[in-house]
């Protein structure tokens, strides 16, 4: 089925932060692109081959829930869309869907399945799918250790990385493990305690030109930022000054480090920040339209534009929307 444009906004922004650094940004459309399914969620954003594909999670409530189930929509030209797949578990709850690209050209899904009924001690395994085409997929393929959720899948000289946090410990002793694969299908722990001070949540992964690794981690308190060189064994980590759920990073052209997700103040809204690294500093430059129930956020760089999936129900419904930024 095609889906049709319920709502577009311009908006122009230019904060004090940026009009420091002799920047510019303007939010040039925010379209709602899917609301078929009761509790539309938990984005992300690709652009292969000439077309975008974004996924999310399709349910009946935002926590676990036996229908979750994880749907694939995609457009040529980011207006009109169409759903190309529908994937689901008779086992429980699929979550968290996120696309990347391997070395081979083929799409991956990474995906975790909430068992309904846990199973010898097991409710949360991470799992991965594989396409050529966004409508047919290859999978489930276990991923990682069981109990560990593997969130955003992260490719670097060939070779995938992802971190993972336990779920099966009281939030406050909750820890982060790395993992490492050569395909996508066979993980290997390439470090068994990433951050080990607890509270430890979603996590996202960013390889600099020096072959540095940046991970900007969700912290319940405040989100942390570690750093590491190769081989990804000693890590260096700040807390910085803002809780944020759902983080995603994108590097721009000029070597800035841009940060997405959640930011909880005044009240919860979609936002995109900056990071500083070596300050470990979050600074918020755009607030797109949203609130309550939102978040989880896909980043891709297209024709000078920032392109940003997300989700929102600050119109009433947790719906999916699409935002373009301009960032000079």
């Amino acid at each position: 089925m095609r889906y049709a444009i319920c709502a577009i906004i311009s908006i122009a922004c230019t904060s004090p932060a940026l009009a420091a650094e002799e920047s510019a940004v303007k939010l040039v459309e925010v379209r709602k692109i899917w609301d078929a399914g009761r509790h539309n969620a938990f984005t992300d954003l690709i652009r292969c081959d000439g077309q975008w594909m974004s996924t999310f999670r399709d349910a009946s409530a935002h926590g676990n829930a036996a229908d979750g189930k994880v749907r694939v929509i995609g457009s040529r030209d980011g207006k009109q869309w169409e759903s190309l797949a529908l994937l689901e578990s008779s086992a429980g709850d699929l979550r968290d869907p996120k696309l990347s690209v391997t070395p081979d050209g083929e799409l991956m899904m990474d995906v975790v399945l909430a068992l309904v009924k846990p199973q010898d001690g097991v409710r949360h395994r991470s799992q991965t799918f594989f396409s050529k085409d966004g409508k047919t997929w290859d999978g489930p393929h276990p991923k990682g250790d069981d109990n560990f959720w593997l969130w955003r899948s992260t490719w670097h000289d060939e070779k995938c990385f992802v971190v993972g946090y336990r779920t099966t410990l009281p939030r406050e002793q909750r820890f982060t493990r790395l993992y490492r694969s050569p395909d996508g299908r066979e993980f290997a722990t390439h470090l068994d305690q990433l951050y080990e001070e607890g509270a430890a949540g979603e996590s996202t992964l960013l390889f600099r030109p020096d072959g540095s690794c940046v991970c900007l981690l969700r912290h319940e308190a405040a989100a942390r930022v570690g750093v590491a060189k190769p081989p990804y064994k000693d890590w260096m980590w700040k807390v910085t000054n803002e809780r944020i759920g759902g983080p995603n990073l994108l590097k721009l052209p000029d070597g800035r480090l841009l940060a997405a997700g959640r930011v909880y103040k005044p009240q919860p809204h979609m936002a995109l920040l900056w990071l500083d690294v070596e300050d470990g500093k979050l600074t918020k430059f755009l607030k797109l339209p949203s609130g309550g129930d939102c978040s989880y956020p896909g980043l891709v760089l297209h024709d000078g534009l920032l392109w940003v999936s997300y989700y929102s129900s600050h119109e009433g419904k947790s719906s999916i929307y699409l935002a373009k930024v301009r960032i000079d």
